[in-house]
């Protein structure tokens, strides 16, 4: 069994690939990265083979591919509707210590260690949550989403498509958040906000709106 990640910049997917190989022996990983500095070199010990051109070359009925890149929703999105395109089966790359079960989820997800997600929460296809972040019971999350360090959201919250929240940002129970929201770091979230909306502060205000050319984020059409 063959993993391929794309993005090869924190270290801490290495530490995770570590994790999961001492779960999963059989696995194998290599990164991709569409920075041609980066093809044919080692990142914290694992190759990086070259970018997205060759998903074609390397795929195959055991092979799968995860993507990392997480810096930019639209970015995260796009991208992975490129491998996607290329012929890519998405696998998930999920820390081996969260508690997976009565969870729902789609194809494609990256959740790093400490990631707690409560009974009946669904997870789209390419989201990404990173370490020590809560979805309460219930919550619905949408596709190619991404969640930072430390974000909180409560029950019964449904969260759209191509949605940014950043560190430490608080949403409490029962809300819907549009597509293509950005939640800043810290942002206390007390009502709906709808798409495209970028929030900040405490209690969340709107400051601008998102420019995405995108009517929704799902990488399978």
């Amino acid at each position: 069994m063959k993993m391929y990640l794309l993005g090869a910049a924190n270290p801490e997917a290495v530490r995770m690939l570590h994790a999961v190989k001492r779960s999963t022996p059989n696995i194998e990983f290599a990164f991709l990265d569409n920075d041609p500095r980066k093809h044919d070199t080692l990142f914290y010990g694992v190759p990086v083979l070259g970018g997205s051109e060759r998903v074609a070359e390397l795929n195959g009925p055991d092979v799968s591919f995860v993507n990392l890149i997480t810096g930019s929703t639209r970015l995260r999105y796009e991208t992975t509707r490129q491998l996607v395109e290329a012929g890519a089966r998405l696998g998930q790359f999920i820390h081996p210590g969260i508690d997976l079960s009565m969870i729902r989820m789609g194809q494609g997800n990256y959740l790093q260690e400490g990631v707690l997600m409560q009974a009946e929460v669904e997870l789209g296809d390419n989201t990404s949550i990173s370490a020590g972040s809560v979805v309460g019971h219930e919550g619905r999350i949408g596709h190619s989403v991404f969640m930072a360090p430390g974000v909180c959201i409560a029950g019964c919250v449904e969260i759209g498509d191509g949605t940014f929240i950043g560190t430490n940002a608080t949403i409490l129970p029962r809300l819907r958040i549009g597509r293509w929201v950005t939640i800043g770091a810290g942002a206390v979230v007390t009502r709906d906000v709808p798409d495209f909306s970028v929030v900040v502060g405490n209690p969340a205000r709107i400051i601008k709106t998102n420019t995405v050319p995108y009517p929704d984020a799902r990488v399978f059409k």
